[in-house]
Formats: C-alpha cells, structure tokens, sequence
C-alpha cells in the first residue's frame, strides 16, 4: 500500500502544471523619452516626474531627448523598443494625436504601437509676446499686427507643432497676416522670442511662464476656455477671439506590447508620484494641473484628441510629408 502511494504521488507531481513567478520589475534603470528638444514643457515635466518617480519604483530614472520629426522620432524609437517597462515615452498631442493626420507618412501608428499608462498633466498654452511689442492686450496686438501685414512674426517649435497650429488658427479667425518661424524645438524658439527676433508665441505655459513672472516676456492670454488659477489675472484668448479654445496635456505611455502587470506597476508608481505635495507645487506653478487618470481614462482622451486635432488640420490647411 505504502509503495503504491508514493507512486501515485510521484505521478501527480510530475504532471502538475509549472508555475512561473512573474520576473521582477523594475531591476534596472528606466528611461524617460522625450520627444523633443530640450528646454520645452515636455522636457521640465520628464525631469521632476524622473525625479519623484525614481523611489516609486527604486530605480534610476533617466531623461533622454530624442528630438526630430514634430516628435516621430522620439515616439517611433519608443513603439519599436522591447516592451518591458524599460523605454517610456513622455507623450504629447503632437507625436501622439496630431502627426498621424498632419504627415502623409508616419514611422509608427500611435494607435496601434503605443499603450496608454497615464495622463500627466493639463495646461493651458499662454499667448506671451516680447515687451518691445506695445500690444498689452489681445485686441491691442491684433491691431498691430493688421497695421504691419506680413511683419510680425509668431515662432514654434516646428512646422506642424500645435504651436504652429494655434497661430494658423489665430491668424484665420482675426484676419492677421503674421510670418511663421519654425525652429527646432520650444527652446531656440524661446530664446528668439526673448531677444526680439519674433514677436509671440502661443505655447506650453510650463515653459514660457517664468519668462514672464521675471518680466523678460509679457502674457496677453490663455489658450483654454476658462482662465487659470496660476495666473487669475491674465484673460483667455476666447474673451476676445470668440471660438478659439484649446488645452495641452502630456502623458505616460510605453509600447503595445507591455505587458499588464508592468503597466499597472508604471501606472502605480506615477500615480503616487504625482501626489507628493512637492511634485505638485512645482506643477501647478508652472500653470499645469496633475491629472493621474487611469489607463483606459488616458485611452479615452487619446482617441478624442485625435478626432478634434484632426479637424484642426484639416481647417488650417496644415501638411507635411
């Protein structure tokens, strides 16, 4: 009898399925892509978000720009690398929800190779000018722009960039003529704009906002529809250019294939990071709103954005190839 026991139990032994424990994660440095050049919102954002997600996840967290291409460069290195939590992308509207409807090719399909982790922030874009410009208002500095018709400038940081499609659009809805400069990126464009050599920007607030809290630029307005807590004073574009409204964001997103666990750790961990209370205070007085929504909630405002940004293209005309 006993023989016969242990026989039976040897046989259920060896035909007992294996279990494999899920490898740990993480066990190595990850990396933060930027998308852009260096000096931009998105680029301040990757650095305190790396810097408070690190001890989330007990981890070097490590910020690397791969700039080019409105962002397709950054966001197709991202698509294509292993998905095992490693190579994050520190997403946009531009490379995520705008170049699939403003380039004739793309290197990658956001829709399909990329996965929602978690929206970042919100912000509104801010409507700032040099002080050489005499307009301290919006209808101040339509006005001199209608008396100067193809003299005055507005930058971004490259053709197609919502930047560049906010000024498209302005021009449109108030009859200005202004010149575009596309420059490489929110930073050589900056750095123009605070020298005089362009007039106006309508960008991420994050970046221009010191700028203008040090008075070396002057803000006009906020892009949304309602104005900001971080600057109360300072009016929408909206108030004086009826139907012009629209907000930034940046978000968290890693390849397809990543799988649940690892995005339900990264999803976690940033959640929680963008909960410390100092985190948040170097957001918000940037003029951007911690968000932490989850990853089908992120998914969902993908899928919206590229619907309303893909109107916004189609009404300006704007293509690249």
């Amino acid at each position: 009898m006993r023989k016969v026991f242990l026989f039976a139990a040897a046989c259920l032994f060896a035909t007992a399925p294996t279990v494999h424990a899920e490898p740990a994660y993480p066990t190595k440095p990850i990396r933060l892509i930027v998308p852009f050049a260096p000096g931009g919102s998105t680029d301040v954002l990757a650095r305190l978000l790396a810097a408070a997600l690190s001890p989330e996840l007990g981890q070097p967290v490590i910020v690397e720009n791969k700039a080019g291409a409105g962002g397709n460069i950054g966001g197709n290195y991202v698509a294509k690398s292993a998905p095992d939590g490693y190579t994050l992308l520190i997403a946009a509207a531009g490379p995520t929800v705008i170049n699939p409807s403003l380039y004739a090719r793309m290197p990658y399909d956001p829709a399909k190779d990329l996965r929602a982790v978690s929206l970042l922030i919100q912000e509104p874009n801010l409507m700032a000018v040099n002080p050489k410009i005499p307009a301290k208002t919006v209808p101040e500095f339509i006005a001199y722009a209608k008396s100067r018709p193809n003299e005055v400038s507005f930058g971004s940081p490259g053709n197609g960039s919502p930047a560049h499609l906010a000024g498209e659009w302005f021009k449109q809805l108030t009859g200005t003529t202004m010149a575009h400069i596309p420059y490489k990126g929110t930073g050589p464009a900056l750095n123009d704009l605070l020298a005089g050599q362009i007039a106006m920007m309508i960008d991420n607030m994050p970046a221009l906002w010191p700028h203008v809290q040090s008075g070396k630029l002057r803000a006009l307005a906020v892009s949304t529809d309602k104005r900001t807590t971080t600057a109360p004073d300072v009016p929408t574009i909206a108030e004086s250019v009826k139907g012009f409204s629209f907000g930034a964001w940046k978000g968290l997103m890693a390849p397809a294939a990543t799988p649940p666990a690892i995005v339900e750790r990264l999803h976690a961990a940033t959640t929680k990071a963008l909960e410390t209370p100092e985190l948040r205070k170097r957001l918000i007085a940037l003029g951007a709103e911690p968000v932490g929504n989850t990853p089908a909630q992120f998914a969902a405002v993908i899928e919206a954005e590229t619907a309303s940004w893909a109107a916004l293209v189609k009404l300006t005309g704007a293509r690249l190839d």
